[in-house]
């Protein structure tokens, strides 16, 4: 974009294009997205393709142990769908439990935090919904990255140093993340032919042999020698939820977010507190600029820690929250 002489700009140029784009935070991610769409596949594969595969190069960051979130624009219908596959606590932890362990709030990490992976379900559900390709072609790319390798980039062999004094006495962490005895260094080649394997199986057998297979039962039987409480029952009782996404609008915008449980609505509850003030006026970065971010912030986490919860178990007024009259409340 053409800028007057003397005025700041950034030093790389705007992303454009006219048949598809893909971002992620690892190139190589990023390419095997592209490669979905070149194939005739939707955004969905793209995006699952490259989420499998910073499952891969991420582990600091992701992975099929963890949840998934999504809105997606359904072209068929021109509405935002939202999909929450986040899975729940084990069925056998109980608050009991935690109180004679003397805890007096959750742990942050540990067996007790382990909650069942949604991942999984939801790439089969997006896949089954909106995609064109087999979610065996999207795991592909990502499988052959696991048994072969990919250079480590600098930002992840920062963080995965950091994590290796957090998790080295952890079992199995140094058997698979610590190769040649410490933590992977930016530019070498890391390898991890067993979630190769994992994703081989799930490319086999579906989502069947995740929550009802080999899977569960092996994270049931090392959950259970480190004191957790996930068995392969709570991964076979899992689904995932297709939600509708709640907006506000901020000025001359409409932003979207998922409802609890997920903490998406702080980010409408902040904005409905903002767009009371003259943010631009104050100076990008000022004292009183900060001030109000921090100050609407605080408001919205507050109401998180209060209000937010699974709406299965607790009646979370999610309307009330986001409304513009509650900001004056």
């Amino acid at each position: 974009m053409d800028r007057p002489f003397g005025q700041k700009f950034s030093t790389r140029s705007v992303v454009m294009g006219h048949c598809g784009a893909v971002a992620t935070s690892h190139p190589l991610a990023t390419q095997i997205g592209l490669q979905m769409l070149r194939r005739g596949g939707s955004a969905v594969d793209a995006a699952v393709a490259a989420n499998a595969a910073l499952g891969l190069m991420e582990p600091t960051g992701c992975g099929i142990g963890g949840d998934l979130f999504a809105i997606v624009w359904d072209p068929s219908t021109h509405r935002l769908a939202g999909l929450n596959a986040s899975g729940r606590s084990p069925r056998k932890l109980t608050l009991e439990y935690l109180r004679s362990q003397g805890l007096a709030r959750m742990p942050t990490e540990g067996p007790l935090t382990v909650t069942v992976p949604g991942a999984v379900d939801g790439w089969f559900e997006l896949s089954a919904r909106y995609g064109r390709l087999p979610l065996a072609e999207l795991l592909t790319p990502a499988i052959d990255y696991a048994r072969e390798g990919f250079p480590v980039t600098e930002v992840i062999a920062t963080a995965w140093r950091k994590d290796a004094q957090r998790f080295a006495d952890v079992p199995g962490f140094a058997e698979v993340y610590l190769p040649a005895g410490g933590p992977p260094s930016a530019g070498q080649r890391f390898r991890n032919p067993r979630l190769a394997a994992t994703y081989a199986l799930l490319a086999e057998g579906g989502r069947e042999a995740f929550y009802l297979g080999p899977v569960a039962r092996q994270i049931e039987t090392y959950l259970r020698a480190q004191g957790g409480f996930l068995t392969a029952d709570d991964f076979a009782d899992h689904r995932s939820a297709w939600v509708e996404p709640v907006a506000t609008r901020y000025r001359d915008h409409e932003v979207w977010e998922l409802p609890p449980n997920g903490q998406g609505i702080t980010v409408l509850q902040m904005l409905n507190v903002l767009e009371g003030f003259d943010l631009a006026g104050l100076g990008w970065g000022s004292a009183a600029h900060l001030h109000l971010l921090i100050e609407a912030k605080k408001l919205a986490v507050e109401d998180r820690a209060r209000f937010y919860a699974d709406p299965d178990f607790a009646a979370v007024p999610v309307e009330r929250l986001i409304s513009k009259a509650y900001r004056s409340e």
